[in-house]
């Protein structure tokens, strides 16, 4: 078969599935169905912009290269503007996570340190897996074991503790920007993409703009090439809302997150004392007759498995495979062994960051900028710090004069 008919036949396969699964979802009402294309595509955009956070930050300090991290801004940006939207035709109620400031620092250093020593953020890790990278699978198996040990393993009870010391707004919820400034959400979002736009405006004003291949259609370079930083981050956005549509319509009032999915991932094929999340959960029942007996407790507390977070997880591997299909780039390639170990440990890393954080650069970073949690916005902070300082002395071995590592970190570009 030639490789013409083998990308169109991979493409058509997975347009089709794709439509099938949402018809149904449509047809039956399960909406925890839609979590398939929204999965699919944000492995599909990661892979062709190769948006993994963590080699975004390194490259900054690697390569003096901040175009990934603007993609990341575009992504969150866009995100804020169709947050807004939503909200206010009622769609959504959002949700910004508290602000848990111990945690966030805590798990932003070891995340940070993590990323750089698997390879990849949880996100990225799952498109790099799903084009045949083999560190980023030993990182993969990693991950759970590290989420597990703060989860409910030996460091839960450091996990709970640091929990206690939140900070609340005035008003006794999370603080965000929001609650800080006294502006609404939707102005602040406004704010930041005229900010965003009117930055990419004099940016090009003062660039030369590069040659394009008159040759390639559009659609072929857009399934065939890699993407720019910036488009993958566009595309992300937008999908961002219909993924928050889908994921509110499971009883879910969160946007895009991989970390719990990755250690439910786990758990659903190796506890059977789990709680199946999948719908919005029926109000608890009334008219029940004062004294009644309680039901007897499982002597193994159930965890919940919420689907919608597996169907991410479990649907971004083949977009990205897909991706890299279309792409060419679709291989296992041979590693060298000392990588493969170091990536299985800093996924243990990562896993654990993660989890203290209450999530990764999906859920805290894309997400939870987007929502404008101010705690949130620490964990990121830490997070690049941390990533930076370790791809200093890991991957470069401390050899970077002072002079020129001011000049990479505070580059403008």
């Amino acid at each position: 078969m030639s490789e013409r008919k083998t990308w169109r036949r991979d493409l058509t396969i997975s347009l089709l599935l794709l439509a099938l699964v949402t018809a149904a979802a449509v047809w039956t009402g399960v909406w925890v169905l839609t979590v398939v294309p929204v999965g699919f595509l944000f492995g599909f955009l990661l892979q062709k912009g190769d948006l993994c956070g963590a080699s975004a930050f390194s490259e900054v300090v690697l390569a003096r290269d901040t175009r990934k991290v603007f993609g990341l801004w575009v992504a969150i940006v866009v995100s804020m503007v169709g947050f807004a939207l939503i909200e206010g035709l009622g769609w959504v109620r959002l949700a910004p996570k508290p602000m848990f400031w111990l945690n966030y620092v805590v798990g932003g250093v070891l995340f940070g340190v993590g990323t750089v020593l698997a390879g990849g953020c949880i996100s990225g890790c799952l498109f790099k897996a799903g084009a045949g990278n083999l560190n980023s699978m030993a990182a993969l198996a990693g991950m759970p074991l590290g989420i597990g040990m703060v989860e409910y393993g030996p460091l839960n009870w450091l996990h709970r503790a640091m929990m206690a010391h939140v900070v609340k707004s005035e008003g006794g919820g999370p603080v965000t920007l929001t609650s800080v400034t006294g502006l609404p959400y939707w102005t602040l979002a406004v704010g930041f993409a005229a900010a965003t736009l009117a930055w990419v405006l004099v940016a090009r004003a003062t660039r030369p703009i590069a040659a394009r291949d008159p040759q390639a259609p559009i659609v072929r370079r857009l399934l065939r090439g890699p993407w720019k930083p910036w488009q993958a981050g566009l595309a992300i956005g937008l999908l961002a809302v219909p993924a928050y549509l889908s994921s509110a319509a499971t009883g879910r009032n969160y946007p895009l997150g991989v970390t719990h999915g990755v250690l439910q991932a786990y758990e659903v094929l190796t506890d059977n004392q789990v709680v199946h999340v999948w719908r919005p959960q029926p109000p608890a029942p009334v008219g029940q007759p004062a004294g009644a007996a309680p039901r007897p407790a499982s002597p193994v507390p159930a965890r919940p498995i919420n689907w919608w977070l597996v169907g991410v997880v479990a649907s971004m591997v083949p977009g990205a495979w897909v991706a890299a299909r279309l792409s060419g780039v679709a291989r296992l390639a041979p590693r060298d062994p000392v990588e493969t170990v170091t990536a299985f440990f800093g996924g243990i890393l990562v896993g654990a960051g993660a989890a203290f954080a209450t999530g990764c650069v999906v859920g805290n970073i894309l997400s939870g900028w987007a929502l404008m949690s101010v705690g949130l916005f620490v964990f990121g902070i830490v997070t690049i710090l941390a990533n930076w300082i370790t791809t200093y002395v890991h991957l470069m071995g401390g050899t970077l004069d002072r002079a020129t590592l001011g000049a990479v970190l505070f580059r403008r570009t």
